[in-house]
């Protein structure tokens, strides 16, 4: 990658330490959950917190009672671990962490939803979903189908820290509701760091909170059972149907490429062919020697696991098909490939593992060695690298104690792409499912930074962003999602996953759903 500088970059952050606030957390006695728990715990761990407590008399539930009744339910039919984040808890589980601080706290977090609006210190935090107080509007974003959007406000109601939140399952409510409660404890201190200040569209800012939130006992029951209803005849279906089957599409660039032209290109896409026994998926191209040659992720049905393979493009496309270059015990995907000081590298996508991994070809393109691991102790989806203002930059969305695999960005920086590697004081600089995750190579277009990015608010991969960075430097992170697309005619099927380029060809992804095994209909 070229050493372009097409946007501001500034001194790296001061590694002063943080002055030390006294944080009041305001709980209500009867909406405590094991979520709570994990902030107190995570709070109570910061240097620069002393950590206070206050609980309030009231015990209405936030939720409807037949939500614990679905998530019950839920847990028992799928297996889910229990107890987990949504578990509700005692006031006696609060004895562990210390009382009320001493003199007037400096931060007031008040989750209660119960307290008057008018704060007792100079500062107080609230939380809302979509513009809903408390972990009811979390629920009503699940049974509308909603990506929600979390803001943490101050006393004026202006935003502190926003986040629209994504899910691995849209499906298993209890699932989704525990990944939606992971990224608001991220939420949150990411907001004690400065973090999370915006979404690329700023469209938080237009929610305005409300003054509470009651989905009714009979209409609750309704939504709940019937969101059942349907996630069991999806489960039925998936007896009778394939699941979706991912493909890889290619074309040669003749004028614009996607990324000028906005949209699908009129000739459409050819796709690389499959034997039906695996799919491809996640194509990363790289020109060198006067051939371009494609990696991908191949997935055999049978393995079940993901392996990283190569083919080489002639004139008239593949020449054979993709041949295995790199295995591990773990699934590999996303071979983030290139070119830097004369030898191609490779950052394949091994979030089993733990690590973000550097890989060497000693015999292109195969003859992969383990060159360094770039990040230790992180499940990291997607890592993309990024040569600018003089040093690198490591893109990834992070899940962190749970949440979504695609909702939370996290950067790193270093002088050499082999490390060491420095976190961003603001991570993760972005909670967005629309617009966090990686999805291909940054490239520089008209002296502007253009990051592909996956939009996973209707699931993994749904449609393709284009974002242009507007700030990349040690003290902050910002973007605006110019463009998405999403399948249509040109790219009949479900799903549009990445961009890359290379040599003047073009490669996509996504999927389609393959013919069911019999004909039928399930209610």
């Amino acid at each position: 990658m070229d050493d372009h500088d097409p946007v501001p970059h500034g001194p790296a952050a001061s590694a002063a330490p943080r002055a030390v606030r006294r944080v009041t957390v305001r709980l209500a006695r009867g909406r405590l959950r094991t979520w709570h728990l994990r902030l107190l715990d995570a709070l109570a761990r910061r240097p620069d917190c002393r950590l206070g407590i206050a609980v309030s008399a009231g015990d209405a539930p936030d939720l409807p009672p037949n939500a614990e009744l679905l998530f019950r339910l839920e847990a028992a039919i799928h297996g889910l671990p229990r107890p987990g984040l949504a578990t509700a808890v005692g006031a006696a589980a609060l004895q562990p962490y210390s009382g009320p601080e001493a003199g007037a706290p400096d931060l007031v977090l008040d989750l209660s939803d119960t307290s008057p609006a008018g704060a007792d210190a100079p500062a107080t935090w609230r939380l809302d979903f979509d513009g809903v107080p408390g972990e009811a509007g979390l629920l009503a974003a699940l049974f509308a189908g909603r990506a929600p959007v979390a803001v943490l406000r101050g006393a004026d109601g202006a935003p502190v820290a926003v986040g629209r939140f994504g899910a691995e399952s849209k499906t298993v409510m209890l699932a989704a509701f525990e990944d939606y409660l992971a990224r608001t404890l991220t939420l949150i201190l990411a907001a004690l760091d400065g973090g999370a200040g915006a979404l690329p569209d700023d469209d938080a800012r237009r929610l305005a909170p409300s003054a509470g939130f009651d989905l009714g006992a009979v209409e609750a029951r309704r939504r709940a059972l019937g969101g059942l209803a349907r996630q069991v005849a999806r489960r039925v279906r998936e007896v009778g149907f394939h699941r979706e089957r991912w493909r890889v599409g290619w074309r040669r660039i003749a004028g614009p490429d996607v990324i000028d032209l906005r949209r699908h290109p009129e000739a459409g896409w050819t796709d690389l062919p499959d034997d039906g026994r695996r799919f491809y998926a996640d194509p990363f191209a790289i020109a060198r020697d006067g051939a371009v040659t494609l990696f991908v992720e191949e997935f055999a049905y049978a393995s079940g696991k993901g392996v990283i393979s190569a083919v080489r493009f002639g004139p008239d496309g593949p020449v054979g098909r993709p041949e295995p270059v790199l295995e591990r015990d773990v699934h590999l995907s996303y071979p983030f490939v290139f070119e830097a000081e004369g030898e191609v590298w490779m950052i394949p996508e091994s979030c089993a593992a733990g690590t973000i991994d550097l890989y060497r070809a000693a015999r292109f393109p195969g003859g992969w060695t383990h060159a360094a691991t770039l990040v230790g102790g992180v499940t990291a989806s997607d890592a993309t690298l990024l040569r600018h203002g003089g040093r690198w930059w490591l893109f990834a969305t992070v899940r962190d104690g749970g949440g979504s695999y695609s909702d939370a960005l996290h950067l790193w920086w270093a002088d050499d792409f082999r490390g060491p590697w420095t976190s961003h004081p603001k991570n993760p600089v972005l909670i967005d499912v629309a617009s966090a995750r990686p999805a291909g190579p940054i490239v520089v277009r008209g002296g502007a930074l253009i990051r592909p990015v996956q939009d996973c608010r209707g699931g993994y991969g749904a449609a393709l962003g284009l974002a242009r960075i507007l700030r990349l430097d040690e003290g902050a992170f910002s973007q605006v999602v110019e463009t998405r697309l999403g399948p249509g005619p040109a790219w009949p099927g479900c799903r549009l996953h990445m961009l890359s380029a290379a040599g003047g060809l073009e490669f996509i992804d996504g999927s389609r759903r393959a013919r069911p095994r019999f004909l039928g209909s399930v209610s």
